[in-house]
């Protein structure tokens, strides 16, 4: 048995996406039927749906920010209810049994986590579909609760750019007396700027654009320093226990070493791909510094994170979108043209 389920996909990688009728599975016993309420828009919808990293499958229905109301649960069912305010994020299943699942880091399972859309679930070998649409199905050990109070449309991105960035900051240790800086100003920096800020740490921006200065400030950066501008550099050399480096294509990690400490670390969270130009080894072996990458969160890491943003009520700056206007919003992404990310209003589908 499946459910059919209206959204919106893109039939190739050279297709704008449009509206999309298709099958959800039924519900099993360990199953949330969500339907749901907004989903926020990422980078990797866009190349996914342009098949930028190769591997995409078509019909691709993207969206892995997901905020919803639970409609049903199944059997065995015990930690939600229908009713319940609830998330779903980039992953819909893992092994379970792995030492990394073990460990709630479902991300990084050895047989590979079951990804929300443009993948295959690993009972039925259906296809999966995102949060573009009106419901999801997904096993209640991958679905996390929403604090109440918490606007549930600012929450949609913390289930992305909220724990991809959470995720490096608790790893590393970040609390009262950090000293950390972020790389970029995009939909990932301004959640690490906040996250950060209210774990204690004294944040710092490294941009390239000093009109983003005052917003910086605004969302929790204490210091703004201009990536070109040799002596803003060098003012911060062996400053920071932790860079977050949230900008999405190759560029030069070699300037930013030098403003590490001795056992600091840079972790990437928004390239994937070959470092160009190359990275030079000598700061490292030098400073004993560390370049490194992470990856979203486990499941109990996401569930702290919105835990800890239900506390000090922090959610994204977003703007509200039609799923009509899906095709601007990509091309207004691509041209960084949203502070500081797009979530779509589902209820506009049925309109």
């Amino acid at each position: 048995m499946t459910m059919k389920v209206d959204g919106y996909a893109t039939k190739s990688a050279k297709d704008k996406l449009g509206p999309h009728s298709f099958e959800r599975r039924d519900q099993r016993p360990n199953d949330v039927v969500i339907e749901i309420l907004y989903c926020g828009v990422c980078h990797s919808d866009i190349h996914q749906a342009r098949n930028d990293w190769g591997g995409s499958i078509y019909p691709m229905v993207p969206g892995h920010e997901i905020i919803g109301k639970v409609v049903s649960v199944g059997k065995d069912v015990k930690s939600f209810k229908p009713g319940d305010s609830v998330g779903v994020g980039c992953m819909v299943d893992s092994c379970r049994k792995c030492s990394a699942c073990e460990q709630g880091l479902e991300q990084y399972c050895e047989h590979g986590a079951t990804f929300t859309y443009n993948d295959t679930d690993r009972h039925d070998k259906m296809p999966t579909y995102g949060g573009y649409s009106e419901k999801i199905v997904v096993s209640d050990k991958f679905v996390v609760k929403i604090p109440d109070g918490l606007d549930l449309k600012g929450a949609a991105p913390l289930l992305c750019a909220g724990i991809t960035t959470w995720s490096p900051l608790r790893h590393w240790k970040v609390g009262k007396g950090s000293k950390v800086a972020v790389i970029g100003l995009g939909g990932l920096g301004h959640m690490a700027l906040k996250l950060g800020k209210a774990m204690g740490a004294e944040m710092s921006l490294f941009t390239r654009t000093p009109g983003k200065e005052k917003d910086a400030r605004r969302l929790g950066a204490g210091e703004v320093i201009i990536s070109t501008d040799e002596k803003q550099m060098a003012a911060v050399s062996r400053k920071f226990d932790l860079i977050i480096d949230t900008v999405p294509n190759a560029h030069d990690l070699n300037p930013y070493m030098p403003s590490l400490k001795i056992d600091g670390t840079l972790v990437l969270v928004g390239y994937l791909g070959p470092l160009d130009p190359v990275l030079h080894t000598v700061p490292l072996i030098l400073g004993r510094k560390a370049v490194a990458g992470s990856v979203i969160g486990g499941i109990p890491e996401t569930q702290e994170m919105l835990d800890f943003c239900g506390e000090h009520n922090i959610v994204s700056d977003i703007e509200v979108i039609q799923i009509q206007d899906i095709n601007e919003a990509y091309e207004r992404m691509i041209k960084s043209d949203v502070k500081y990310r797009f979530v779509i209003d589902l209820a506009s589908l049925k309109g």
